[in-house]
């Protein structure tokens, strides 16, 4: 069963008759159709009445309607707003500009800006590469997108992208130290966002292109790098790319196998698998870094060079990869296979072939876990070679003991000495009744102890 996350966070203003119970029948209410409580703030409290911001999480959208629908059934309560948590995150935007100098005085103007700035235009124009030191350029990067392939949502347009470019922005300023600003350009010309970038490239340190839908993003990235002077990345593909081979290296280790006795299956051919495909195949990688074999597969099957209407990139895919010339379907593909990839919508291997891959590889399969320790356990001495128990003379003791507890007396203790508790501690003990627990009772006996368990006897004594 899904498990609601943050994306889909709100939080309701309720009015609630004031009662021992109502913080606890609003909570019900959320847990009763699957919502989970994150925070529960009284905002007023009157003699009648209380308002509260009940805030949860669901499963989508329509799960936050039935949640909101669950608190309205309750009796005298009054939903006054509900708020997205999501939507309140991004309002106004996820970045800003701030100066690192202080502008105090005058004096502080006239050095940042006119006319003191006018000698740091001098300089960079008689000595050009002064621009990396003397400006923003050389930590700020331009996270450019046409919104051609936005996320996983499709063609939404530049307006629509600008959260992602956001989000990505502050991932750089979080994670990196980074200044990263979105440029969304409001074309999906190949010539046209060339160009754009081009122009604009003095500006910035380097260029992440973001969500541009391939084929058009492997000629506009691959053009770049030849004319720009500054580091070009495609995130969709390096990034994706980088990720995956770490991650292939670690299943590999935890499994026990080497790379190169490995044969790769890339489902989806568009820009991350294609990068993959290239980075596997990639010549700076050593010999026992590569996998032995790889096949890519898209919507139309298993990419070989026989095949017909292929674009120039899955031309060059196939040319790279499947030396033997497999043909066929997925299922085709997942007959031996080490390992898959599935880019960029795990959901498109078709789940009987992605079953029979498991039951065949299932040694090999990429693990969702960590790995646990297998140490082997110490043997166990079989009873009849185990060495006899020490005994001692301990008191005489009378057991005031139920028929089971009798029956129980005499099959565990020498028939010597059948007054005695059939719980005793390890020899040089008395005879006190104690659990492995050290509350609980006695298992034979059903005597529970009314004091620490090490002062408790099982009956009375002689």
């Amino acid at each position: 069963m899904p498990v609601p996350g943050p994306g889909y966070a709100i939080t309701a203003r309720v009015e609630v008759p004031a009662s021992a119970s109502a913080a606890g029948d609003l909570t019900m209410a959320v847990g009763r159709v699957g919502g989970v409580v994150t925070a529960f703030d009284v905002v007023e409290a009157h003699t009648a009445t209380l308002v509260v911001d009940i805030s949860c999480n669901a499963l989508n959208e329509a799960h936050a309607g039935e949640i909101t629908a669950a608190l309205e059934a309750l009796p005298g309560v009054r939903v006054r707003k509900v708020s997205d948590r999501t939507f309140l995150v991004h309002l106004g935007g996820k970045l800003t500009v701030e100066s690192k100098v202080s502008l105090r005085n005058r004096d502080d103007l006239s050095r940042a800006y006119t006319p003191g700035v006018a000698r740091i235009c001098q300089a960079i124009a008689a000595n050009p590469a002064d621009a990396r030191r003397l400006t923003i350029k050389r930590n700020t990067v331009a996270v450019v997108t046409d919104g051609s392939a936005v996320l996983g949502l499709g063609n939404l347009g530049a307006a629509a992208a600008m959260p992602v470019m956001e989000g990505k922005a502050a991932l750089f300023k979080r994670f990196a130290g980074v200044d990263a600003w979105p440029v969304c350009l409001d074309t999906q010309d190949t010539e046209e966002i060339i160009r754009t970038v081009q122009i604009l490239a003095p500006a910035y340190g380097g260029i992440n292109l973001e969500d541009i839908a391939a084929p058009r993003c492997f000629e506009i990235e691959a053009r770049l790098r030849e004319m720009l002077d500054i580091p070009v990345f495609h995130d969709d593909q390096h990034g994706t790319a980088v990720v995956v081979l770490g991650a292939l290296r670690n299943a590999l280790r935890v499994v026990g196998k080497k790379l190169a006795d490995c044969k790769v299956v890339v489902c989806g051919v568009g820009a991350a698998g294609s990068a993959i495909i290239r980075l596997l195949a990639s010549e700076h990688l050593a010999d026992g870094d590569r996998p032995g074999g790889v096949l890519a597969v898209d919507i139309a099957g298993i990419v070989h060079p026989a095949r017909t209407g292929m674009d120039d990139n899955l031309v060059s895919i196939a040319h790279m990869t499947n030396p033997e010339g497999v043909t066929g379907t997925l299922a085709d593909a997942l007959v031996a296979p080490t390992s898959s990839s599935a880019s960029p919508r795990p959901t498109s291997s078709a789940p009987p072939s992605c079953r029979r891959w498991r039951r065949t590889r299932s040694s090999s399969r990429w693990p969702t876990r960590t790995r646990r320790s297998t140490r082997p356990s110490p043997p166990r001495t079989p009873p009849s070679s185990r060495p006899a128990a020490r005994t001692t003379r301990t008191r005489s003791t009378t057991c005031s003991r139920s028929p089971a507890c009798s029956a129980a007396c005499s099959t565990r203790r020498p028939a010597t000495s059948p007054t005695r508790c059939c719980w005793p501690r390890p020899p040089r003990s008395r005879t006190w009744c104690r659990s492995p627990t050290r509350r609980s009772s006695c298992p034979a006996c059903s005597t529970r102890p009314s004091r620490p368990p090490s002062r408790r006897r099982c009956g009375t004594r002689a």
